[in-house]
């Protein structure tokens, strides 16, 4: 600054030029105007060995860097807790601002940084890897832009897309397709970080993706490498994509809804983002980018596009409304029965589509089980009710402890399928029922710690059977007393006719 002042002053400008010019402050320029150099280096040796106010405050200042492990802290947060601990401190933030730099510059105050250690990667062959990212953009009109950019990692070939709502996973599937038949073939690997619409959670590496996207991935063979929490720098090539879009089209651009956007975005990735030389390779991406073409897989078609249905089969339902596939027995709505279907599978899923509209209508889990009836569960589930509203229902059935008992033991033992043993409870207790036969039942199971509804139907009949088994027998009313003819005490009389007798009767009958 000093130097700066020297030479417009001996370029024969004024102290009002020099202010206009360097945009220093009038007091400053005042100050070293007509200072001569070696009263400069006085000046400098004087700051530099001047007692400062804050000295007396040093031990309390590097004791709060230690305990905090020598990290850097806020300087205005070192000052408030200063006052506090100490009362009125002397200057203002400003000066102890200067004098927490004085310490760093000469050495007393040295921060613990793990300073990341960056190595040149290997650049990847063509065809290996794609990297993507999402970015958001205001214009100034006050659009609002919601940016996904996508860049092969070898030759720097560039593709984005903007959008006016917040992404979802059918949003990032639509894109992905997009940009597949972009770059006319698709990656063997593509780098995403931990964002929502992919990742639900990684638990030590083993990611868990979300239900779309897992779908997506396997019906495209893609390989997946997830870049971790809080660590941009693992996929940089992507994040100085989302720079460029932002600082080279859109900061000096502005739209009037999203569609001109858009078409502009398309004409500007053809003309400078990959019609450039990139400063990464120091070649054009477009002319890397014929070459690294020759090694994408072949685009597969997806479930996830209405317009693609190669790979889907037509099924009639019949009039139970279900569908066979694999002799299993899936059902569908009710307004599809005796209706065409289409279908499409994977390995572990089977989807259901509209013929008409092409919109996903059902999906299940493929049953390994030939001859299985699939149970589409949500006909059955009561979904507007929590498991304590169908527990208290259960409970009203019977005012019964060992009822309540059991019920509490069934909701713990069966905490996946209490609704599926709601269900049978409502169907088989709410009528008919003898509470005697039903406590001794429950007293059984509970003894046995067997707490689902189907044993207790089970062991509820076999007592109502015993019960009706051991009855006494009725005796019969009015009813004389039969003797007993097989004793051999009595003697008994038989009379006997002449067999003229019964001849006469034969002759009478005839004719």
């Amino acid at each position: 600054m000093y130097q700066r002042i020297q030479h417009f002053r001996k370029r024969g400008l004024t102290k009002a030029d020099i202010v206009r010019e360097t945009g220093l402050h009038k007091r400053t320029v005042r100050k070293y105007y007509h200072m001569s150099e070696k009263q400069y280096l006085r000046y400098i040796d004087d700051i530099r060995n001047r007692t400062k106010i804050f000295e007396p405050f040093k031990p309390h200042v590097l004791d709060v860097y230690k305990e905090n492990g020598f990290q850097r802290l806020e300087k205005s947060s070192v000052y408030d807790y200063l006052e506090e601990k100490c009362g009125k401190v002397p200057g203002t933030e400003r000066s102890f601002r200067n004098y927490v730099n004085y310490l760093i510059d000469t050495g007393q105050l040295k921060f613990n940084e793990n300073t990341r250690k960056y190595y040149p990667v290997e650049e990847l062959p063509y065809g290996q890897q794609m990297q993507i990212d999402f970015g958001e953009y205001r214009t100034r009109s006050g659009l609002k832009l919601y940016i996904f950019a996508a860049v092969l990692s070898a030759s720097r070939y560039k593709y984005s897309a903007f959008q006016t709502e917040p992404f979802t996973t059918l949003d990032l599937i639509n894109h992905l397709l997009d940009c597949f038949e972009y770059l006319g073939g698709m990656p063997r690997e593509l780098v995403i970080d931990q964002d929502s619409v992919m990742v639900l959670k990684e638990n030590n590496g083993d990611i868990i993706y979300t239900k779309d996207f897992r779908h997506f991935r396997e019906e495209m063979g893609l390989k997946m490498y997830v870049c971790r929490k809080s660590d941009p720098e693992s996929k940089g090539k992507i994040e100085n994509v989302i720079k460029f879009v932002k600082r080279n089209f859109l900061r000096i651009r502005d739209f009037d809804d999203i569609e001109e956007a858009r078409n502009r975005l398309l004409k500007w990735l053809s003309r400078r983002a990959n019609g450039k030389i990139s400063l990464a390779t120091r070649r054009i991406p477009r002319e890397m980018f014929i070459e690294e073409r020759k090694y994408l897989t072949p685009l597969r078609n997806s479930i996830y596009r209405n317009s693609a249905n190669i790979g889907r089969e037509k099924r009639k339902t019949d009039s139970l409304g279900n569908i066979s596939v694999n002799s299993c027995k899936y059902p569908v709505p009710e307004e599809y029965r005796s209706h065409e279907v289409e279908i499409y599978k994977t390995n572990e899923t089977l989807f259901i589509y509209d013929i008409r509209t092409g919109e996903k209508i059902q999906e299940y889990d493929i049953c390994p089980i030939p001859g299985t009836k699939v149970v589409n569960q949500s006909r059955y589930y009561h979904k507007e009710q929590n498991l304590q509203e169908l527990k208290s229902k259960l409970k009203e059935l019977f005012q019964m402890e060992s009822w309540n008992i059991f019920i509490d033991n069934n909701c713990r033992a069966f905490p996946r399928y209490f609704r599926d043993q709601y269900t049978e409870a409502v169907k088989k207790f709410s009528k008919g029922i003898n509470q005697d036969y039903l406590q001794a039942a429950i007293e059984l199971c509970l003894e046995n710690r067997t707490y689902s509804m189907a044993n207790l139907w089970d062991t509820y009949q076999y007592y109502k059977q015993e019960a009706e088994f051991n009855q006494p027998e009725c005796k019969l009313k009015n009813i004389p007393e039969l003797r007993d003819i097989s004793r051999k005490n009595q003697d008994f009389h038989v009379e006997k006719h002449q067999i003229s007798v019964y001849h006469s009767l034969v002759t009478e009958v005839q004719p």
